[in-house]
Parts: structure tokens; sequence; C-alpha cells
């Protein structure tokens, strides 16, 4: 039997309980995930590359358990299918919050097809609870010393408040 692979493609800076949500949901379809953090060489990151993947293998052990080991971290440039058919994945997962993230995920998703049509896109909503939470929302909060626990892993957190100096 052959194992289902899945890229699950995104920044996660920082990772979110909502990204957290989706990778545990992307275990019911795929033997193997690839959580895949695009590398921008235009954009400059909160977190570093080996942070990220530092606080997602560890965020992946205190969540999944056992099932950490199938999640394997790593790095792409360029289109996230030109990713996906390196690492032999033919799940490309897709978390949606809101009928927004659906509009373009489902443009998205016919592009990708187009160009790809050997991968098949795979939408998992986010459980209700963290459906509001957002990455840009999250270092937002932070930033302005705001209480981030709600919206992060338990690892997260402590990385994120020592990006930010203290608020008066």
């Amino acid at each position: 039997m052959t194992n289902r692979i899945a890229i699950y493609a995104g920044s996660f800076d920082p990772l979110t309980n909502g990204h957290l949500d989706v990778l545990k949901a992307s275990l019911a379809v795929a033997d193997l995930i690839y959580a895949a953090i695009g590398i921008h060489p235009g954009k400059k990151p909160l977190f570093s590359f080996d942070e990220r993947v530092s606080l997602i293998e560890t965020s992946c052990k205190a969540e999944l358990g056992a099932d950490a080991k199938r999640v394997k971290v790593v790095s792409f440039n360029g289109l996230v299918i030109d990713a996906a058919r390196a690492h032999g994945a033919s799940i490309m997962i897709r978390g949606l919050r809101d009928g927004t993230d659906l509009d373009y995920e489902m443009q998205m998703a016919g592009m990708n097809e187009t160009m790809a049509p050997e991968l098949q896109t795979v939408f998992l909503p986010a459980s209700p609870s963290v459906r509001t939470i957002t990455a840009t929302l999250v270092r937002q909060i932070a930033g302005m010393g705001g209480d981030i626990v709600p919206f992060v892993p338990a690892a997260v957190a402590p990385a994120l408040r020592d990006k930010f100096p203290a608020n008066p």
C-alpha cells in the first residue's frame, strides 16, 4: 500500500492554534504531512526558519503525541506545487476559516489544478474555537503586549513574548 503524502504550506510565523488544528485534521487524510515553510527572500519573518521548525516540531510533539512523527517540516521557495512534487505529495492541505478563505482558496486550487492536475487540494475547515486566529493578528497582539496564550501552542507563547520588548 502506498502512503498518502500531503503538503501543508504556509509561513507559520508564528505557528498558531489554527495551524495546529488543521495539522491535526490532516492526519485523518494523509499518512505523512509535510509542513512546508515558505521562504520568500523579500519578506523578513519574525521568526527565523530554524526557529519556526523548532516551534512546529515541539508543538507537534506536545499536541499530537505519537502522530508527531508523521509531520515533517521542510522549506520551499517558489511554487508550492513544485514543493509538493519534490516531496512526493499527491495532496495539498488548505485550511479554511470562513467564506473569504474559501473564495481565495478555490481560485488557488483551480490554478494549481491547471498546473499540476495530479495534485488534489483538500480543504479542511478550522474548528470553531480557532477560526478567528491569524498569525498577523497574533503578531500584532504580541507587539502591543497583549495576551497571546489563547491563540498559540504552549511552546510558541514564550518564544513570541521574547520577540517583543516589555510594554510599560
